[in-house]
């Protein structure tokens, strides 16, 4: 949603890079590109007037004056301002100390307030809540049909006395359903009121009595996050009419401009308590300003990320395949990397776990573009190898990869492909967990580049003999050596490094006496 101004806003702060000081010139020229992006993003004016002069106040202030990176210290100020016009902290729901939490939902017709009453639902019983749904939404056609459809889906009960499609009392359906709920001991009601095409007089008034009837703990503005400066229009015109003490977006995922989640805290003074930001009911949580913050500047949103990856992830699983990754519990082979790639399936889309990541903005077209699908084609490449094959990748050779190619209707290719990936991965992953580093990285133990510090001139190559040991250019010196290490060899028994003792070599004492870093031996073992 937020594309278009991070690609705007990191644009700005590339021109800042390298300066060690930011003149007046600079500061302007910054505000103003901050200002056009906001504004392109639809957000209201109130709102960017506000924050462009409390980010010039501030950048004309000490903390960029005295900073010893201003670029870095201005984008930090952009980061906070961010947060302040998203709402500051987030917002967490208020419960009933006695008998049910009432939670009403109200706002216009096509926001998505049905289905956002069935994810809601599905969020608090994942909090170990026992909610019900009820249907008040007596106007819109289907409207209770749509919500007992979604409560079947997330295993919640819904309160629907009326068939509605334009029959039925509203307001006597919500004072009936909180006896319900004490009847079957519910702790959450979740009332789903009837959309507005716009501000209805009629309708207003409707809400406004199920809220008197009902005196719920909360109730929630449900908004479009796609309509912009009309979203605000209209929660300002039903916090007048109703009130409300908190904020819902719905369709975060869309492809508008997102201004009305900027503007929407700043001109009601109602935060933004919740998020949903896909069609599927999971697909929905707390709104986190910060967070957001950090995405719309294209710093990853990891937090998220991990909090999400808790839920889904088998711990137990996932502890398994770390302990092989780092030597202590066998191999890991392709029967764990197909467990591990279901459960990162759990997560959602790729492009959307990829897009939680820091600095993925610069790949977003590679990621909008990322098909979804080639997860099933490399799961089908898996199951068509026989259990053999996955656990010992390296004996797939030509005949059993066109039988596995035939198996799973993919090429001989794609095959090839899989597992010379397979072998790359795991050889990365193994790396990392040994603690070793990136293959090929200089400075890191065992890799090439280790120990050539800065400005030391390289040591002039020797001269080599048989098996490529050095030599000294003096032939007297050199037939020395040579019978020198005869004997040494001959008295260690043929140990390379001149122990007695056959097989039990100290690999640390060698590894010293050859000059090669320290903990060297865990690459020789």
């Amino acid at each position: 949603m937020f594309a278009t101004l991070s690609d705007r806003l990191a644009d700005t702060f590339k021109n800042l890079r390298g300066k060690g000081r930011l003149s007046e010139a600079d500061i302007d020229a910054t505000a103003r590109e901050i200002r056009i992006a906001l504004l392109e993003a639809d957000v209201a004016l109130p709102v960017v007037k506000e924050f462009v002069g409390a980010v010039k106040e501030r950048a004309r202030g000490e903390e960029v004056s005295g900073a010893l990176n201003p670029a870095q210290q201005i984008v930090k100020i952009v980061n906070e301002e961010l947060v302040n016009i998203l709402g500051g902290e987030t917002r967490r729901l208020r419960y009933a100390k006695n008998g049910p939490t009432v939670i009403m939902l109200a706002g216009l017709q096509g926001a998505g307030k049905t289905t956002l009453a069935a994810k809601l639902a599905l969020w608090l019983k994942e909090q170990g809540k026992t909610p019900m749904l009820v249907a008040c939404d007596l106007q819109r056609p289907n409207a209770v049909n749509q919500l007992q459809v979604n409560g079947e889906r997330v295993g919640v009960p819904v309160f629907a006395p009326e068939p509605g499609n334009g029959t039925g009392d509203p307001v006597g359906v919500a004072q009936a359903s909180i006896e319900e709920a004490k009847r079957k001991l519910h702790d959450v009601v979740i009332v789903d009121t009837a959309g507005r095409l716009g501000v209805d007089a009629e309708l207003m008034q409707q809400a406004a009595d199920i809220r008197d009837a009902v005196q719920p703990d909360e109730v929630l503005f449900v908004v479009d996050a796609m309509i912009g400066q009309d979203a605000v229009t209209t929660a300002q015109a039903f916090l007048e009419g109703v009130g409300y003490d908190a904020v819902v977006l719905t369709k975060l995922d869309g492809d508008a401009r997102g201004g009305a989640a900027l503007s929407i805290a700043s001109i009601t003074g109602k935060p933004v308590m919740f998020a949903s930001n896909g069609e599927k009911l999971p697909d929905f949580d707390l709104f986190h300003p910060d967070r957001m913050a950090s995405r719309i500047l294209d710093m990853g949103d990891v937090l998220t990320l991990i909090e999400q990856a808790e839920k889904t992830f088998d711990a137990e699983q996932a502890m398994k395949a770390a302990e092989k990754l780092s030597g202590r519990g066998g191999e890991f082979t392709l029967v764990d990397f197909l467990e591990q790639m279901q459960q990162v399936r759990k997560l959602g889309s790729m492009s959307k776990i990829m897009g939680m990541l820091p600095g993925m903005g610069q790949f977003r077209d590679q990621l909008e573009n990322f098909d979804d699908r080639e997860i099933d084609r490399i799961q089908a490449i898996i199951y068509s190898m026989t259990p053999a094959e996955r656990i010992n990748p390296k004996i797939i050779d030509g005949s059993r990869r066109q039988r596995i190619a035939k198996g799973c209707g993919r090429t001989v290719t794609d095959v090839n492909q899989l597992v010379d990936r397979f072998f790359e991965a795991r050889k990365m992953m193994t790396q990392l967990a040994k603690g070793g580093g990136m293959p090929g990285m200089p400075g890191m133990p065992g890799m090439p580049g280790m120990g050539g510090g800065k400005g030391r001139k390289p040591k002039q190559q020797q001269k080599k003999g048989k098996g490529g040991k050095r030599v000294s250019g003096n032939p007297a010196k050199a037939a020395q050596a040579e019978k020198a290490a005869k004997e040494k060899a001959a008295s260690a028994g043929g140990n390379p490094f001149g122990m007695p003792g056959g097989d039990e070599v100290d690999y640390e004492k060698a590894a010293a006496e050859l000059n090669l870093p320290k903990d060297f031996s865990k690459f020789l073992k």
